[in-house]
């Protein structure tokens, strides 16, 4: 199916359509043998709040962006590889319902759809074209992720000391190993994370001690699925478009 569609002019025409909405910031999209599998809003777990973004998912490659314009314009454009994707489901709580986690060695995020059997197509059909992405390939799939950030209403005071408070002054900062929402003192220290950055990035003193003991394992085992263990319930640039502004904290 996919095969039969790729150079068809219905498909050329729609992956057209889509560059246009992003327009000249947005990157090309067409190439030869991409497909634009399907396409709707999702609400995407924010450092601030949750936010609605329009996603695209073609055979290769997952794009997501702002909206402006319903089906009309979309800014602040992501693209991630699906080669380096993999899914988990996230169980409901309260209004946060029909979501799951879409991890990457970059950037991990939580998204959620309108509906049970909306949640269950999107999944499907990611996990297809995932699959058959590695099956000609013949890669293997990626058993490192980004941990997914910990959103800033979740913690009111930090989450490694657990003694300062967040204020308009004492701000929240977020480790870029596990997670976590840390106040300052407890995050000064910078790592080198390849995967995110090819600068060093801020991380909390204790994925530091570990990362610079070699125990990266134990690491990541601290936050393997950072948003389903927040305290609550016991994301090709580092931060997001506007939702994950301060890149930098």
């Amino acid at each position: 199916m996919v095969d039969r569609l790729a150079n068809s002019e219905a498909n050329t025409r729609r992956i057209s359509i889509v560059e246009n909405c992003f327009g000249a910031a947005g990157q090309p999209l067409t190439i030869p043998g991409r497909v634009l599998i399907g396409e709707g809003v999702l609400t995407k777990l924010c450092r601030k709040k949750p936010k609605a973004r329009q996603f695209f998912l073609f055979n290769d490659i997952l794009v997501y962006g702002n909206i402006v314009i319903q089906k009309k314009k979309y800014n602040k454009q992501h693209i991630i590889p699906l080669e380096n994707v993999t899914i988990d489901s996230i169980q409901d709580e309260g209004d946060l319902r029909n979501g799951w986690l879409i991890k990457t060695p970059t950037k991990s995020f939580a998204v959620y759809a309108a509906t049970a059997t909306e949640k269950s197509e999107w999944m499907n059909h990611i996990n297809k074209c995932v699959s058959d992405l590695l099956s000609k390939s013949g890669k293997t799939p990626s058993n490192e992720h980004a941990a997914v950030w910990v959103p800033d209403s979740e913690a009111t005071v930090c989450m490694r000391c657990q003694k300062a408070k967040f204020t308009p002054v004492n701000r929240r900062h977020h480790c870029r190993k596990c997670g976590f929402v840390v106040c300052g003192p407890c995050s000064e220290k910078r790592f080198l994370l390849p995967s995110q950055s090819s600068k060093p990035v801020r991380i909390c003193d204790f994925c530091y001690d570990l990362l610079s003991t070699g125990e990266m394992t134990a690491c990541q085992s601290t936050r393997s699925d950072s948003y389903s263990q927040s305290p609550k319930s016991p994301l090709n640039d580092v931060s997001d478009d506007d939702d994950d502004e301060d890149s930098s904290d």
